[in-house]
């Protein structure tokens, strides 16, 4: 692997952890509030895909 992608290798677990616990933060504000749920609901579904990919890149 080349130097300049090793920063991003590392770097990319931690944005997408950032990027799930938005997700679990937004999607959860919507849902309690009942402004959109559906959407609410699709962004829960989106951080536990997150989470699990940053599990399966840490293996």
């Amino acid at each position: 692997m080349t130097p300049a992608l090793a920063g991003l290798e590392g770097a990319a677990p931690a944005i997408a952890m950032l990027a799930a616990f938005a997700c679990l933060i937004g999607g959860g504000v919507l849902i309690v509030k009942q402004r959109d749920v559906k959407k609410g609901a699709l962004m829960l579904v989106m951080a536990v895909v997150l989470i699990a990919n940053v599990v399966i890149w840490t293996l």
